[in-house]
């Protein structure tokens, strides 16, 4: 039997070569076709008919195409139409209206008060949205990418807010309102032992004004015992007339209920973009075409921001170019070429490596001596640097760093896209890494004692309420923070403004204004957001300061924007940038549980103060006050929930959940493929009818005379076999028969190719 026979199946209805030859067809046919090339098992089960429901080959496609499908009772205002027909359909919905029963008119009535209320409510809702004025100036000058950092940060407003008013509510509020509310506050009364004694730092006596300001900066003095700190909550119950409440347990489960929060807010931010950049995996043709035809930014109105913006589209290009020249030449590589730059990369990935370890030791050491020597008291500049010496080593490490890996990935033979996230990446491990190793470096003072064991399960001689402390560090680490970012925006960057400006030597013009990173900028504001979660469980008013810091960054920002600073060369997309921020904050999330756990369950509890004093362990409140439970079946359930097998379940309940939504975003990812695909057939399709009606046009000799009662359109190609036309438009008039005179010269000699042919 003939192979050939293999592309034409049965047929059910007229047949039409000029159809038979588009490329989409041919496509299809090739797919069916069997491996040995001699069965017709596959190919004469299904019709050409049949088998393309979905496209535009059957017959029944062509008819469900043409049927009239009644018009959705949609606004007239959102309707595509004319101002005429508008009216029109207006006052034809008004005729049907008067045609309802007075009942039903008085309920669509309501309907559309009720509709064009809600429509009012949001406008107004949306006009108190923080910031609202400044985030659309800012879009209209910088664009879409710059505008994703102030979202971000403006996210972060609210999520602090948040966390705050779930603290004084439960924790603050509570202490406050007893005496007003005929409250009666228990508090945990000391033992008598040593390890419940907790000397005052307040000052006594006259007090020189430098000390305020040292106790403002470091949290100490007239600062330490008072709702800032974990220590003064040292309330074991509050009993209202009805009812006790429970303090210890509110602290608790409220730390958990902002953790959880704080997950839950930033996961469904970033589902949107985590969906986009899982399934969305464009080839490089398809790149060149949305940057050059869909690249540009409409929201921008600024001169400045228009000729930065087709600079960044054109760096895009040249990008996406050099990644093209990368990825040949890594095919082109030798083994020993290969074998070079592998070498290369093991030996800078070790230095890197080195130096990251001597950050780590230098916040290590610098940390142990910091405790030390604030037990001593000198002079007031001196007492200061020791107490900001950790901070000030985290933040030199911060700045030195980056700029070495900066230099290094140059040297490591990356493609630019690769480098830009591997340099990131590198300085998130960087800057929430020193976190963790000043925590490491307190907890290591904490919990170890010169004469063996301690003897409170804790160094109870230096650390008389070593949470106290810890959220002092915490304390110190955020204001610190914002003292730097405010002070470079004063001190480098306005300076800098000023001498690129009015200083025309030629080194002030090479060096230009300071670039707005956005990563940069963003790795800042999640390196204070770690350090706000962690605070938070021993600095209960770390939220309200983190807000108000956060708060006056904003505008530090946008001034530092429009007067100091121009936006950056290498551009960095708002649909990629929103993801990347919210996926570094889920790393600082994670890293900021971690110790907040190991706090709360490891570590005994001070015994001098804070709310868990009767317990060996924050965590301990818990199943205490479940077994306290008067219901046996509910106290049975809540134990039986927090048991070994639950948790197992749990986890493999989670797991066969995480492996469902990970196979079907995989047949999420193939469906995007399929149609990815069927675009670029349809593009092959059209321009294959182009190049046949170009043809057409060529042959025809002269254009055929109108008949006299007017054109007479054509049929459908496909529906009767021949071919239509364009008389209705003042074009020349074709009818070619392709179901009785099969003509060769009617078809190209060389039909375009079924390969990579995009249009």
């Amino acid at each position: 039997m003939d192979n050939d026979s293999v592309f034409y199946s049965a047929r059910t209805g007229p047949t039409n070569p000029l159809l038979d030859q588009l490329p989409s067809y041919q496509s299809l046919l090739y797919r069916r076709k069997p491996a040995n090339g001699g069965s017709k098992r596959r190919s004469s089960s299904r019709t050409r008919m049949g088998s393309s429901g979905s496209g535009r080959w059957g017959g029944a496609t062509v008819a469900l195409r043409e049927e009239k499908t009644p018009p959705l009772q949609r606004p007239v205002r959102e309707l595509p139409r004319t101002m005429a027909e508008k009216r029109r359909d207006r006052e034809q919905r008004l005729e049907q209206d008067r045609e309802l029963s007075s009942w039903r008119q008085r309920r669509r009535s309501l309907h559309r008060s009720l509709k064009r209320l809600r429509a009012d409510l949001q406008e107004r809702l949306s006009s108190l949205v923080l910031w609202r004025g400044d985030i659309h100036l800012i879009e209209g000058m910088f664009g879409t990418g710059i505008l994703s950092y102030f979202s971000f940060l403006r996210f972060l407003v609210l999520l602090n807010l948040v966390i705050f008013l779930l603290m004084f509510s439960f924790v603050m509020l509570p202490i406050i309102i007893a005496p007003h509310a005929g409250g009666n506050v228990t508090f945990n009364q000391a033992d008598g032992s040593v390890c419940s004694v907790y000397p005052t730092s307040a000052r006594r006596g006259l007090v020189i004004f430098h000390e305020h300001i040292t106790d403002l900066l470091s949290g100490g003095g007239f600062l330490e015992q008072t709702y800032l700190f974990y220590g003064y909550y040292k309330v074991h119950a509050i009993s209202f007339p009805g009812f006790t409440y429970n303090l210890p347990l509110a602290y608790l489960l409220v730390t958990v209920a902002y953790l959880c929060l704080s997950l839950v807010w930033i996961v469904q931010r970033s589902a949107t973009g985590f969906k986009r950049n899982l399934i969305q995996d464009e080839d490089r043709f398809q790149s060149f075409c949305n940057k050059i035809f869909a690249g540009w930014d409409c929201c921008i109105t600024n001169e400045d921001a228009a000729r930065l913006k087709r600079s960044s589209l054109l760096y895009e290009l040249k990008t996406d170019l050099e990644e093209e020249r990368i990825k040949q030449k890594i095919a082109d590589r030798s083994r020993k070429e290969r074998c070079r730059i592998y070498t290369i990369r093991l030996i800078l990935n070790v230095f890197v490596i080195a130096v990251l370890a001597a950050c780590f030791y230098s916040i290590y050491r610098a940390t142990i001596f910091s405790q030390k020597a604030q037990m001593e008291k000198v002079n007031f500049m001196r007492d200061l640097i020791y107490e900001y010496l950790p901070s000030i080593v985290i933040t030199l490490a911060n700045f030195i760093t980056p700029l070495l890996f900066s230099v290094i990935i140059n040297f490591e033979d990356y493609s630019p896209a690769f480098e830009i996230r591997f340099t990131l990446m590198r300085c998130v491990f960087m800057r929430l890494t020193s976190i963790g190793v000043l925590l490491f470096s307190l907890w290591s003072q904490i919990t170890q004692c010169k004469e063996g064991p301690c003897l409170c399960g804790y160094n109870h001689q230096l650390y008389s309420c070593w949470e106290t402390r810890v959220g002092q560090e915490m304390y110190k680490l955020t204001v610190f923070d914002f003292i730097i970012i405010a002070a470079v925006t004063i001190f480098v960057e306005f300076p800098r403004k000023l001498m690129v400006n009015y200083c025309g030597c030629g080194l002030m013009k090479w060096w230009g204004q300071q670039e707005f990173a956005i990563p940069q900028n963003v790795l800042e504001i999640v390196y204070g957001q770690t350090i706000c979660w962690i605070g938070t469980f021993y600095c209960p008013l770390l939220p309200a300061i983190c807000t108000i810091k956060y708060f006056f960054i904003f505008y530090i920002k946008k001034v530092s924007l429009v007067n100091n600073c121009r936006p950056a060369t290498r551009p960095f997309r708002a649909s990629s940038s929103n993801f990347f921020f919210l996926v570094v904050l889920l790393i600082g999330l994670a890293l900021a549980s971690l110790p907040v756990m190991v706090g709360v369950g490891q570590i005994n509890c001070s015994q001098a103060c804070g709310p868990f004093v009767n317990y060996t362990v924050s965590w301990e409140v818990l199943p205490r006050t479940v077994s306290m439970l008067p219901n046996k079946a509910l106290r049975d359930l809540l134990f039986a929930l927090a048991s070994e097998a639950v948790a197992v379940s749990l986890f493999v309940i989670t797991c066969v959940g995480m492996f469902y939504v990970i196979a079907l975003a995989g047949a999420h990812k193939r469906v995007i493929n399929q149609l990815r695909e069927q675009l670029v057939m349809e593009g092959r399709d059209k321009r294959f009818l182009i190049q046949k009606l170009c043809q057409a046009q060529r042959m025809t000799p002269a254009r055929p005379p109108v008949p006299p009662g007017g054109p007479q359109p054509l049929a459908r190609a496909g529906r009767d076999g021949s071919a239509g036309s364009r008389s209705s438009w003042g074009s020349p008039s074709y009818h070619t028969s392709f179901s009785t005179n099969h003509s060769d010269a009617m078809f190209l000699a060389n039909a375009p190719p079924h390969g990579s042919t995009h249009v």
